[in-house]
């Protein structure tokens, strides 16, 4: 076959054509989508043909697959794949880079349509590299010192009393075991050299500064991240794959299909731990992840 990669956007995304990724892969063929992946951040491919067994053997042409998640259940008897489904809410409509709230975060996620609303339900998927050559050079030079604490118990602004049972239900199992790490708030990628924003809603605090002091840094760094030139907007289609590279970019999903049955399927690829630009690893204040996912060379 003849791979075909066809940018979508100038700052990220392209679509891939050309392959039958339900099928193994040869070498020179992953070594062309991982290419491609590391150049556009996020990758989309049409008429898939994939189940759950065929979407994680693809993923494991680039490495080893995470479980499900560090505290959120899996597809029943399928422990590494998680569903995103509109019946257990929608916790994703937020921007947010994936498990960043462990030691060593997946350096890939893949999500795959299973039901799509007839309206609605687009993935935002953002380019914390482009945002981070945008920046004004006083703010990329503050930007490159600073670290960031990230954890799992970050809804800190809705009021109890607008948590219905279920949504409280749902907190209490995402935060079923608190995870605190800090990493650098500008990430070196490790394959590629090039820089970018590593931050997203479980960065809930810069190290050092006080939680006000914070919020003001995130929000100005984080509008650089989605401004509208930075966003592949990705409007699911039946049997579609999606692919991004969740150490250079945030994504969102939209919660604008008035509750209709909307089913993706997770599976993430096993990531490293985050180095900033002078070389120094994240580290872990609380919170084992061993279970979750082993820690990519």
């Amino acid at each position: 076959m003849s791979l075909e990669i066809t940018k979508v956007t100038a700052n990220i995304g392209a679509r891939v054509s050309g392959v039958d990724i339900s099928r193994p892969l040869g070498a020179e063929t992953a070594a062309a989508i991982r290419e491609a992946l590391s150049t556009h951040k996020a990758l989309v491919f049409d008429d898939v043909n994939l189940d759950d067994d065929t979407q994680q053997a693809f993923v494991r042409h680039f490495g080893e697959v995470t479980t499900a998640h560090p505290t959120v259940s899996s597809i029943a008897g399928v422990p590494n794949v998680l569903p995103v489904d509109s019946e257990r809410g929608r916790a994703a409509n937020h921007w947010h880079t994936d498990v960043t709230f462990v030691l060593n975060p997946p350096q890939a996620t893949t999500l795959r349509s299973v039901t799509v609303p007839p309206y609605g339900g687009e993935t935002l998927i953002a380019s914390s590299a482009a945002a981070y050559r945008q920046l004004p050079e006083p703010l990329r030079q503050l930007a490159d010192t600073l670290w960031a604490e990230h954890t799992n118990d970050y809804d800190y602004a809705v009021p109890d009393e607008e948590i219905d049972e279920e949504q409280a239900a749902q907190r209490a199992q995402f935060t079923s075991i608190t995870y605190r790490t800090v990493h650098p708030v500008v990430r070196v990628h490790p394959l590629t050299g090039e820089r970018g924003l590593f931050i997203g809603g479980f960065a809930q605090r810069i190290a050092g500064l006080s939680p006000s002091e914070s919020r003001k840094i995130l929000e100005l760094l984080q509008a650089y991240v989605t401004r509208p030139e930075n966003i592949l907007r990705h409007r699911w289609s039946p049997n579609q794959l999606v692919i991004f590279d969740n150490r250079i970019t945030q994504h969102y999903a939209i919660d604008n299909y008035d509750g209709l049955p909307r089913r993706l399927h997770r599976v993430t690829l096993a990531g490293d731990v985050p180095v900033g630009t002078e070389g120094k690893e994240s580290y872990s204040i609380a919170g084992d992840a061993s279970h979750y996912t082993s820690v990519a060379a």
